[in-house]
């Protein structure tokens, strides 16, 4: 951010905020393969977390590395809390802590505590000199934590990517991976299994199946999974009317990831009344997908209970005050000549994305903006403008009301400007920015 040349700050308001309300939500680390849970009003998030192939790793290099998780919250799906490391390889007595391999996780509320679900390299082998795969418990009085691990792993699972489901008549199952998708139920006291694993028929007979997410609606139970169908996974779904099947394939929830991301992993949560799809992709790393960002879009049901596809989306879920940094990057619509989009630093890409305005009535759209009932008598912009540029920030369209013309002055030192806006707004708007001449570079925008 700072290596630009020609860098500039206009400065109309002051103070600075966290991000928020854009895919990726987890903007300062990787984080992949999430299940969003309700607990007590919030929605928490439980991710896997990549990271970087330590040096001391043993085995393949180029490959998925993850030693710990992490858990976030969130009230209104914009601002996000980290409440850190739950669980890690180092702290758990039945896991190879040389393994790297805390992969999918789920986790659940019964009778006050949380019960967390993942899956480890083992640290001791099989009959066939093999550690493999077990899936762990760790309970805790409040889903921030703290867990505490059991000290073995669930017997008579060995797989990945557990996902655990209970029903309306308070039975709980447990889902796995493992080649296919298995399912059983569980004892009430979530760490044992209460009936034989049994594999899940009439799913994908080619192909990888991984990851499973149970969830029911309107009597419905919908058994969702990545499935590799070409190259890439893609979601998909199966429905039945028994948590145990049988099920029968419905339909696609998302595909192929547009950024090449190999992965996918899937969540669905009701929040308020709205339905939500939790996914991944690698739009921090785009040339190496073992390192993902999770992010959310809403999700809908046609009348028959099916699933509408969902489309991936840089804007993402919520309201972004107008207060905060308003990332242009992470649009909602663009116009097709003109405007692109760019990492800041190609080496830190958690420093995010700028928006470039190439050329004349080149626009970017960013939608959702609440003004609330405050009044707005200033915007601040951070840009950056080789030869100087002239940009205008309109509500709701293209053509619609100008709230501020600002002229971006060439030169290579910081500078700070102080302009009004031309028109106070209240309540919710869509933001489009259009230039008027010489290119632009945008970092964000914000009010006050």
């Amino acid at each position: 951010m700072k290596n630009y040349k020609s860098l500039l700050f206009i400065v109309f308001a002051f103070g600075i905020t966290s991000l928020s309300a854009q895919n990726p939500i987890v903007r300062d680390q990787f984080s992949a393969d999430p299940t969003a849970r309700v607990f007590n009003g919030k929605v928490y998030v439980f991710p896997s977390h990549d990271i970087p192939t330590p040096a001391k790793k043993p085995g393949r290099k180029d490959w998925f590395c993850m030693e710990d998780y992490h858990v976030f919250s969130s009230t209104n799906l914009t601002d996000w809390k980290d409440h850190g490391m739950i669980v890690s390889q180092n702290k758990v007595k039945w896991v190879d802590s040389t393994s790297y391999s805390m992969w999918a996780p789920d986790c659940i509320e019964r009778n006050g505590k949380y019960y967390f679900y993942f899956p480890a390299n083992k640290n001791s082998t099989d009959p066939n000199g093999k550690k493999g795969f077990g899936i762990g418990v760790a309970i805790a009085d409040q889903p921030e934590g703290p867990y505490i691990p059991q000290s073995e792993p669930i017997q008579g699972v060995n797989g990945i990517d557990p996902n655990v489901f209970i029903d309306k008549d308070g039975q709980a199952y447990l889902y796995w991976a493992q080649g296919n998708i298995s399912v059983a139920k569980l004892k009430d006291n979530m760490i044992e299994l209460a009936s034989e694993p049994q594999v899940i028929d009439n799913l994908p007979q080619k192909g990888l199946k991984e990851g499973p997410f149970m969830f029911e609606r309107n009597g419905i139970y919908y058994l969702t999974i990545p499935h590799v169908e070409n190259n890439i996974e893609r979601l998909e779904y199966a429905i039945g009317n028994n948590p145990m099947g049988p099920f029968k394939m419905a339909g696609v929830v998302m595909d192929e990831s547009p950024l090449n991301c190999w992965t996918n992993h899937q969540s669905f949560v009701q929040y308020k009344g709205q339905w939500y799809l939790f996914y991944h992709q690698d739009a921090y790393s785009p040339k190496f997908d073992k390192n993902r960002s999770i992010s959310i879009d809403s999700l809908f049901f046609n009348t028959d209970g099916s699933i509408r596809k969902v489309i991936p989306t840089y804007r993402g879920v919520g309201l972004t005050s107008a207060t905060e940094n308003i990332q242009l990057d992470r649009y909602s619509k663009l116009s097709k000549n003109g405007a692109s989009i760019a990492f800041i630093d190609t080496v830190n890409t958690f420093a995010g994305w700028k928006t470039i305005l190439k050329t004349p009535k080149a626009w970017v759209q960013y939608n959702s903006v609440d003004f609330g009932n405050k009044k707005f008598t200033s915007v601040e912009v951070k840009a950056q403008s080789v030869n100087g540029g002239i940009v205008q920030i309109r509500l709701d369209k293209v053509d619609g009301p100008l709230l501020a013309e600002i002229s971006i002055p060439k030169g290579n030192d910081w500078s700070t400007l102080d302009t009004k806006v031309s028109k106070t707004q209240n309540g919710v708007h869509h933001l489009i920015v259009t230039l008027k001449d010489s290119p632009v570079e945008i970092d964000w925008i914000r009010f006050k």
